[in-house]
């Protein structure tokens, strides 16, 4: 007959005890949390940009607005998950996390998002494209210091905010008739350029959906044609201005710069009147 090894016996009873006494403390504490009180909320709010759209006030009265009561509320009435997500779903989060501790506090994390340009579409109606591509609508508290586009778009923004940019350029119905693609291609690129972000503020699509550069110095337009071959039209601009204007301070002696065609640029001076 096997003896019975009563060492293996024990530890393994051991081992049983300690893992039940573990779930009922976690138990009580998950029971004692629950009973707990929020007495204090933390709101921080990262702001990648100069642009602030939201403060606290802004999310408290968010969640007042949707008749969530949080401060002096048990954690037990509180749906955390459920408060992520519709904190995610207003138009000028990026992203929202949620915690509570055992002190009460109740920590909302914000990340705001960043719009880098500004459409206004033919009909006048206007939205942001932010840096992850997605359309925002704009804000009643702030308006962001972004490069501005307009013209010839007639997409409105209801038909478009279920899709980014990049859902659109890659969709091959909506890229034939969309521009929203061509003009987040462009402002990345000047957005990545200190140089561009300082010359540039505003962008025109015309009725051959060609792009017109409005830049801030010098009383002339830059016509950049397609929003190809991006790279190889900026450098050749940067050129021009750095030798054919700088130098000969002819800033205002051009109407039109036009650098859409390959390794020329084209300018027409201003017609002089007697």
């Amino acid at each position: 007959m096997k003896k019975i090894n009563y060492k293996k016996v024990f530890v393994v009873i051991a081992w049983c005890f300690a893992v039940c006494g573990i779930a009922l403390s976690l138990s009580f504490i998950n029971k004692q949390e629950k009973n707990l009180i929020v007495n204090s909320i933390n709101i921080n709010i990262t702001n990648p940009t100069e642009n602030s759209f939201l403060n606290e006030t802004d999310v408290q009265d968010y969640f007042n607005s949707r008749n969530e009561l949080l401060l002096n509320n048990q954690y037990k009435n509180i749906n955390i998950p459920l408060l992520e997500k519709a904190l995610n779903n207003h138009p000028s989060v990026a992203n929202a996390e949620i915690s509570a501790d055992l002190n009460g506090e109740l920590k909302i994390d914000v990340e705001q998002r960043k719009p880098i340009l500004r459409i206004i579409n033919q009909d006048g109606e206007s939205y942001y494209i932010d840096s992850q591509s997605k359309l925002m609508p704009l804000s009643e508290n702030y308006t962001a210091r972004v490069l501005v586009a307009n013209g010839l778009i007639n997409e409105p923004y209801a038909r478009r905010s279920d899709f980014t940019v990049t859902q659109i350029k890659n969709n091959p119905t909506y890229n034939q008739i969309s521009v929203l693609d061509d003009l987040w291609d462009l402002t990345t690129y000047i957005n990545q350029d200190s140089t561009l972000m300082a010359l540039i503020h505003q962008i025109n699509v015309t009725k051959n959906k060609e792009i017109e550069l409005i830049p801030v110095m010098g009383d002339h337009k830059i016509i950049f044609g397609q929003a190809t071959n991006i790279e190889e039209k900026f450098n050749k601009l940067k050129v021009f201005y750095k030798e054919g204007l700088t130098k000969t301070n002819s800033w205002n002696k051009y109407s039109v710069i036009n650098i859409k065609y390959k390794n020329i640029i084209v300018g027409t001076k201003k017609t002089s009147i007697n």
